[in-house]
This record gives structure tokens, sequence and C-alpha cells, in this order.
């Protein structure tokens, strides 16, 4: 079976994301850093950037990301939201709750026309986030 799943692309932030994430939505993290693999980064300042961390949470959803070292050109994410749907209202509220700590609300979550609740975030790290709870 194939997957579909957020990889988020971080200058130096993954490991602070990803633990961020992890007391969001809970879940399994695993994290490997540069340092790991011989010769996968040249400045030991940056052995311990994250190559790769995976979060898979009790529901099965699957977000993963990484930091980008010195000689890779990096650009902050735009143009796309990660989407978190199919939760009860009072899931999603939960999780609005905490990921709206030190974030930017681009529409507050509310009813929409079609029901149920939704509502865009940017996280404090930058991040764009599209709720929607389903209608009771």
């Amino acid at each position: 079976m194939a997957n579909l799943n957020p990889y988020l692309s971080f200058r130096t932030e993954a490991r602070q994301a990803m633990e961020f994430y992890q007391g969001v939505l809970g879940g399994d993290l695993e994290i490997n850093v540069f340092g790991e693999f011989p010769d996968m980064v040249q400045n030991p300042d940056q052995h311990d950037l994250v190559m790769h961390a995976q979060l898979t949470t009790p529901d099965g959803l699957v977000l993963m990301a990484s930091d980008t070292p010195d000689g890779i050109p990096f650009e902050p994410p735009q143009g796309f939201s990660v989407s978190l749907s199919g939760n009860s209202q009072e899931k999603t509220q939960q999780v609005w709750d905490a990921l709206s700590d030190g974030a930017a609300i681009t529409m507050p979550l509310d009813t929409p026309p079609w029901g149920g609740t939704f509502g865009m975030l940017v996280d404090r790290f930058g991040v764009p986030w599209m709720l929607h709870g389903d209608p009771e």
C-alpha cells in the first residue's frame, strides 16, 4: 500500500517542531541526526541537525521532517497547508488550542457553511495548517 505523507523542511528547527507536534498530536517520534551517518555533513556543528524525523500517531497519522544543512539551498515552505480533518469538533478544538500557541491565525476556528468546525493558522515554525472538525 502506498503512503502520501507531509514531509516538512526546516533550516535548523526540525527537532523543536517535531517535539512540539508530538506534544500536540501524541504518538511516537523517531529522530535520526546527520552525525549518525558519516560524511553527510562536513561542518561538525551540524552533526546534531535532523536528517530524518518521523512522528506516527496512535490514529495512524504520519508527519515527517528534516533540517537543511549548509550547502543545500533552503526556502521557507509556501503554497501548501498541512490539513488535519476527520476528528470530532472537540478533538479539533484541542489540537487548535495547542497549535495556535505562538501561531498567526489566518482564519479563526469557527462554523463554516458546510458544517463542523474549520480554521487556518500558521504555527510558530512557519507551517500553515488547516483544521476541520466533522459535523456532530
